[in-house]
């Protein structure tokens, strides 16, 4: 086996300069003829790279064929799954934008990718959005021979789409929880879903309803962020992952038996849970000199996890045929086979790829295509009808074949023998399904009319929402300028990776639609979507300007010119007005106020709460008055919640003078505000964020239950709600730091665990004081919950500042000596605490470990000072234990690659923090100088570091 990890594959962070920063690849999945791959990724992008240069080193040096092929930019939110049909000329790509997007082949649509120095290889266009999931769409499958496309996401639902006509055929809803994968049976007589509710559901093709549902694996799997499960190509067993024994506290993945589905196999050996399944495309022999038969007949299937691992079994052993550990830095999300069977692509939540290929001797016995079809006919399903015209087969003119040049992937389907000539539109019923095949028409045009004539990616159609088919365009159906008169090829006549065929015709109406006057109505294009209205011409000026006669600033009706003494001298100071400034202001008691409905509170309780919090977050006391001081000022932030039928409002008052108020329709539960910014919380759920001024600076948002605590720093506002919800935005950016995550992962490990204090730091890092002293954040680069102190610590460490008290004056301390410090206050550490007796090596360990958790912290928090601070108490600790390795580690961490230079290598940071690393490996190397243990290590870097500065 052959292991490799291209550090050119990457999903780069667009709002980093100049240092590009690796972020999260979630999806990946291998083009059917293995040419290329595709990646999604918490950029908001799909990647297409080219295959032969990751798994031929020549190809890769050489630059033949090019790594990257294609950028995708349609999506609006992080890409969680990327699927090619089984054909190879679509690409399904789901995202929590809550569309799923299908993207074609598209020859014009090749160049520059906007706003980036990239350059597309070849085209993709979005072909047609998929709407109707109303959550993040988190797996795609299509079925065999692409006869059905289904979806799944947040919003509990599975949606089936037909493969052909992409328009949504059914909703199936019975999930009680987020459901995070989707497979389908080889057969073509399932479907299979893996959901948070804990359980694995079998549905039927024939008629969409519920066949089996599977639990008992499932009853204590923790949350992950996919539960990718996988169908056995002998059709006989589903893989599902995030499953465990004993009570939760061994993890496994389970195999499903077919029709008797139950769970009597347990894949068992990854030390925590395991996220995604892959079975191998091909069903392998045991005795390859023996037929086809079931009891000759074993699969393959790869395993990945948050151990950081990938495991790959052959069902006919009691063991893993291999096990890759720490192959990543973080959990792995995907994997994918390609079609030859021997090739095995991951991807992980730290932005890399591994790619592990075999040997056929290592995976011997693959049958036959052939003899795989044969088998699976012994199931004796019959698949339903196509839709009448359509097919994912393309005719072959195997008399021109050598002749032609040869494209992969080959041309989207088409309806077979359409007469682009015939003026009117045909429609036909099969199965259920309502497939419009629509040709172009051209209306006489009244007058010239500018037109469009590039390629417009943003005009996508989209699909039929609640019985509305905005677009029935069955794909191919209208032909392009382009068409050269060549003979369509077979997918299965693509050429060798190395070439890259970009010389396709395009299928899309796009060119079309775009092209149309703007006077002419859209039915024209085959839409459909008669109102029953005739559109009328308007001129228009389309250079935008605006006759000087339309600006006329004097009162209507006025005559005569104006007196030189009615001027207004701009000079003079007048008092400015403000908005309520006149009003005089009133005392107002504070007091509670009595709930006079209780719908609005009542919405919590109501929800399908899968955090299991279960009503221990409350809603603030509703009260008469409230304030918040301005940040830096003295400026004060008023809300005044009405007792009777008069309107609540908020009043930003400087001094005595109030500068601005506003009205709102529902009372205040609660305000903040900082030197940028205030916000208020209103117990509809809605929350408005307005400017010093009185400007709202964002949308009213609509978060749908009440907040149980609202806090800001700087430009960042930071909400969680009473289900556990927590938001953080960038008021500034108008955008949130991080996707909104739940608390329950910090409170679920006791029903008596509550939150002490929130507060957020400038940088977005939450900080969450629970009752327990644990302080936590959340890390959106690691996707999870990070504990910045503990009163552990406290038990051995000599580092722990947090239980001596000082004189220091708060504003002079820094945010992770807070931290400790709050821990110290809640759990009432003290230094002259009873003795006991510890091992060996209690302060050692807790002091080294004590301080890798404060180096943690402070990047977390954004604290260089502290930062600093603790590496070199760090350095100092392993000077004085002699620890060598710990050293030497460290101090390659720090002085980076020894060859590199800025713009060459992405793989290593020259900074932390806004610190040179190597500015700070001076001062750690010093330290190792003065040392007993490690003076010889200190002086050898320290002659690296010269030479490194000399360029030598």
């Amino acid at each position: 086996m052959r292991f490799t990890k291209p550090a050119w594959v990457m999903h780069k962070d667009s709002a980093m300069r100049g240092d590009e920063k690796r972020v999260s690849m979630f999806s990946c999945h291998v083009h059917p003829d293995g040419s290329r791959i595709a990646t999604g990724g918490l950029d908001a992008k799909v990647r297409i790279w080219s295959t032969k240069p990751i798994l031929n080193h020549a190809s890769e040096l050489s630059g033949r064929p090019p790594k990257s092929l294609c950028t995708l930019t349609m999506h609006t939110g992080p890409v969680l799954v990327v699927r090619w049909a089984h054909s190879g000329r679509w690409l399904a790509s789901g995202s929590d934008d809550e569309i799923v997007m299908i993207w074609d082949l598209d020859p014009t649509a090749k160049g520059k990718v906007w706003g980036s120095d990239e350059v597309n290889v070849e085209g993709w266009k979005p072909l047609k959005r998929l709407v109707g999931h109303e959550s993040d769409v988190t797996d795609v499958a299509w079925s065999p021979g692409d006869r059905y496309l289904a979806s799944v996401g947040l919003d509990s639902a599975v949606l089936i789409w037909c493969g052909f006509t992409l328009e949504r055929l059914r909703k199936i809803d019975q999930h009680q929880g987020f459901v995070k994968g989707v497979c389908w049976d080889p057969v073509g007589e399932f479907l299979a879903t893996g959901s948070d509710d804990r359980s694995v559901r079998i549905w039927r093709t024939t008629d969409w309803e519920l066949e089996a549902e599977v639990k008992k694996p499932f009853d204590h799997s923790p949350g992950t962020f996919f539960r990718r499960l996988s169908w056995s190509p002998d059709g006989a067993h589903i893989t599902a992952s995030n499953a465990t024994n004993n009570d939760g506290y061994v993890f496994i993945a389970a195999v499903i038996s077919r029709n008797s589905w139950t769970s009597e196999i347990s894949l068992v050996g990854h030390e925590n849970t395991v996220e995604v399944a892959a079975y191998n495309p091909h069903i392998f022999l045991r005795d390859p000199s023996q037929p086809v038969t079931a009891p000759n007949i074993c699969s393959v299937v790869a395993l990945g996890a948050d151990d950081r691992a990938v495991s790959v079994w052959q069902t006919k052993a009691p063991r893993p045929l291999i096990v890759a550990k720490d192959v990543f830095e973080r959990q792995i999300m995907d994997l994918s086979w390609a079609a030859d069977g021997l090739t095995l692509y991951a991807v992980s939540s730290d932005g890399t790829m591994a790619v592990f290929s075999f040997d056929v001797t290592e995976l011997e016995g693959i049958a036959p295509q052939s003899a795989q079809e044969q088998y699976l006919k012994r199931f004796g399903f019959v698949p339903p009808p196509l839709p009448d015209g359509f097919s994912h087969q393309v005719p072959v003119d195997f008399s021109k074949s050598r002749s032609t040049s040869r494209i992969t992937p080959p041309p989207s389907p088409r309806a077979q023998g359409q007469d682009f000539g015939s003026a009117a539109p045909a429609t036909v019923r099969t199965g259920g399904e309502q497939v419009h095949t629509l040709v172009a028409k051209r209306k006489p045009k009244k007058r010239i009319q500018p037109t469009f004539t590039g390629s417009l990616s943003g005009a996508v159609p989209s699909s039929s929402v609640n019985g509305i088919n905005s677009s029935k365009l069955p794909p191919s159906t209208v032909p392009s300028n382009s068409l050269s008169g060549a003979p369509p090829r077979s997918f299965h006549d693509v050429p060798s990776s190395n070439t890259v065929p970009i010389s396709v015709p395009s299928t899309s109406a796009l060119a079309l639609s775009v092209s149309q006057p703007f006077g002419e109505s859209a039915s024209g294009f085959g839409l459909g979507l008669n109102t029953g209205e005739t559109t009328e011409d308007f001129p228009m000026d389309l250079n935008g300007e605006v006759r000087i006669s339309s600006l006329d600033t004097t009162a209507q009706g006025a005559k005569g010119k104006r007196r030189a003494g009615d001027e207004v001298d701009d000079r003079i100071a007048t008092k400015a007005r403000t908005l309520g400034g006149d009003r005089v202001r009133e005392t107002i008691p504070v007091r509670p106020i009595a709930v006079r409905s209780a719908a609005p509170l009542a919405i919590a309780s109501l929800l399908n709460d899968p955090t299991g919090l279960g009503g221990r977050l409350e809603p603030p006391q509703l009260v008469t008055y409230l304030k918040a001081a301005v940040e830096g000022s003295d400026d004060i932030f008023e809300g005044r919640n009405a007792e009777g039928d008069d309107p609540h409002e908020v009043i930003f008052v400087s001094g005595k003078q109030t500068q601005w108020l506003d009205y709102l329709p529902s009372p205040i539960l609660a305000l903040t505000a900082t030197s940028t910014f205030c916000a208020v919380a209103m117990q509809d759920g809605s929350l408005n964020v307005y400017s010093h001024t009185g400007r709202r600076l964002m949308p009213a948002l609509s978060l749908g239950v009440p907040c149980h605590t609202l806090t800001g720093s700087k430009h960042v506002l930071l909400l969680l709600n009473v289900t556990g919800m927590l938001f953080v935005w960038d008021v500034r950016k108008q955008a949130a730091k991080f996707p909104p995550t739940s608390i329950s992962p910090i409170l679920a490990g006791s029903p008596n665990l509550n939150i002490v204090s929130i507060a957020v730091r400038p940088n977005g890092a939450p900080v969450v004081q629970l009752s327990d002293g644990v302080a936590q954040s959340y890390d959106p680069a690691l996707l999870t919950w990070t504990k910045l102190s503990e009163p552990w610590w406290a038990e051995g460490s000599d580092a722990w500042q947090g239980r001596q008290r000082t004189n220091m004056q708060t504003t002079a301390r820094g945010p992770v000596a807070l931290v400790e410090g709050a821990v110290s206050e809640r759990m009432g550490v003290d230094s002259s605490r009873a003795e006991k007796v510890r091992p060996a090596w209690w302060s050692a360990a807790l002091t080294l470990g004590h301080l890798e958790s404060k180096l943690h912290a402070a990047k977390a928090l954004d604290s260089p000072q502290e930062y600093k601070q603790a590496l070199l108490l760090y350095a100092k600790r392993i000077a004085d234990e002699g620890f060598r390795a710990k050293a030497e580690e460290l101090v390659k961490e720090l002085f980076g690659p020894v060859y590199w230079r800025p713009n060459r290598d992405d793989s290593w940071s020259p900074t932390t923090l806004g610190m040179p690393k190597r500015d700070l490996l001076k001062e750690v190397l010093n330290i190792f100088v003065r040392s007993k243990t490690l003076t010889k290590l200190g002086q050898d870097w320290q002659d690296i570091m010269k030479r490194a500065q000399n360029g030598d």
